[in-house]
């Protein structure tokens, strides 16, 4: 059923030409990271609302779910370096207006016009997966090439090591020095990291890039449907004609860029939806995590909490890298969302600390690989060439979800209180298994039965 490869990630640490690139993005994933609890804090240490730090967040989100899409297509269709800088300036723009304003206690109205203009911000996550794909699925890395799978796994490590590590940075430097402190030096590393990235060209993939080897991989198709009429006679030219229509379609759906792929992707409709469902359930807990930590007196304690759940999900991540399942893609994604939502689903339990650090932890071992899976999913359903767009469309589905999940948990904690949070959570997380469930011959069908210079795209 399954393969444990202990030394998968060493063929990913020797592509030296992807350091400067994932460095570019690890920095840039650090400012995207501690964008709302870093404004929430700025804003609220400064002496405004919470009501204020709070629209102020959840507009950033909302920005990024309507324009970061976008701005990735256009990464897509005109190339990183041509856009990445344009949108990380219309996003710095956004960041400096919330920090003057802050810093000079101006009014309440720039800082929503600083939140909607920080949703330009281009996904680091989406552009490093996006050259890696490129760099395996070009043929350039040779047999040199990591897996797909091992790739995925390593960036949800990266993600993991921002999301554990850069909020609390924020909160310090906030605390210690000055309340814009933390998104200073966030603002920084992003900049760096941008310029970084743009510098790194060599790397970058050509938009369209995947077209010829779609155009390659159509002529072989049709070469061995020749092979194979050619041995079996006249009874083969259905096989014959079968292989060259899916070629021609693979080449086909790799050379349409014009439309959004959440309006032509079935499966990309379908995990912006997971997605959306782990925003929500996970927006929730943590917001519910930090209103329990005050009913029992102990703040700190929900930090303690989210790092902790951070750190195990960061190294489930790790580990689930170097298993070699053979199940098909389809099934794995079932699999991996019916986890996640059984065990996140045990939040209903929760009545004291111990239950609340056991329900974390053990939703943390599941929560990584279905991320990796979906990573996995996704570059198998949409033209290669369009993957940032693809991935960005996930990433804006938890975006969406995040804005949600902790909005309810607020009503239900004043109404209710904390446990009835961590109840509906419960059915929240419940959305992820029946949607992977019910669409499941929806994310089969969609699947491209393509192949490539280094691996065999398999059902």
């Amino acid at each position: 059923m399954a393969k444990v490869s202990p030394g998968v990630y060493k063929k990913v640490l020797r592509v030296r030409e992807a350091y400067p690139f994932d460095i570019a993005c690890l920095l840039m994933r650090f400012f995207g990271s501690m964008l709302n609890i870093g404004v929430v804090t700025m804003i609220t240490l400064s002496g405004y609302s919470f009501l204020t730090a709070g629209l102020s967040s959840s507009l950033i989100a909302l920005s990024i779910f309507v324009v970061t899409p976008r701005v990735s297509k256009r990464i897509d269709e005109r190339g990183q370096s041509a856009v990445v800088p344009k949108a990380a300036a219309v996003s710095l723009l956004g960041l400096v207006v919330l920090i003057a304003n802050v810093a000079l206690h101006g009014p309440v109205w720039p800082l929503f016009v600083g939140a909607l203009l920080v949703g330009f911000f281009p996904s680091p996550q989406a552009m490093a997966r996006a050259r890696w794909t490129y760099l395996i699925r070009s043929g350039r890395l040779g047999e040199a090439a990591p897996d797909l799978r091992t790739m995925f796994s390593y960036e949800s490590v990266l993600d993991d090591m921002a999301f554990i590590f850069s909020p609390s940075i924020s909160i310090a430097l906030a605390a210690a020095i000055a309340p814009v402190a933390g998104m200073v030096c966030g603002g920084v590393a992003f900049a760096v990291g941008v310029v970084l990235l743009c510098t790194a060209k060599s790397t970058e993939p050509h938009p369209g890039w995947s077209q010829a080897g779609a155009a390659g991989n159509d002529a072989d198709a049709a070469d061995a449907a020749d092979a194979i009429a050619d041995v079996a006679g006249d009874g083969a030219a259905a096989s014959k004609g079968a292989l060259a229509e899916g070629a021609a379609a693979v080449a086909s759906a790799a050379s349409v860029p014009s439309k959004s792929l959440l309006a032509t992707s079935a499966a990309v409709r379908v995990l912006f939806v997971i997605y959306a469902f782990a925003g929500s359930f996970l927006g929730l807990f943590d917001t519910a995590t930090v209103s329990l930590s005050e009913d029992l007196n102990s703040p700190d304690f929900a930090g303690a909490v989210l790092m902790a759940s951070g750190a195990v999900s960061m190294t489930a991540g790790f580990l689930f890298g170097m298993v070699r399942l053979r199940a098909p893609l389809p099934k794995q994604l079932v699999v991996a969302a019916c986890a996640v939502g059984l065990s996140f689903g045990t939040m209903f339990l929760i009545d004291s600390a111990p239950t609340l650090m056991a329900v974390a932890l053990l939703g943390a071992c599941t929560y990584a690989p279905l991320l990796i899976v979906a990573n996995g999913v996704c570059e198998r359903a949409v033209p290669d060439a369009r993957l940032t767009e693809a991935i960005t469309w996930l990433n804006a589905g938890y975006t969406c979800g995040a804005a949600f999940g902790p909005t309810v948990a607020g009503a239900l904690i004043d109404t209710f209180g904390t446990m009835a949070s961590f109840k509906v959570g419960t059915l929240l997380c419940l959305g992820m298994p029946l949607t992977a469930i019910l669409c499941y011959r929806v994310v089969k069908a969609s699947i491209l039965p393509a192949y490539t210079v280094v691996e065999k795209r398999e059902m």
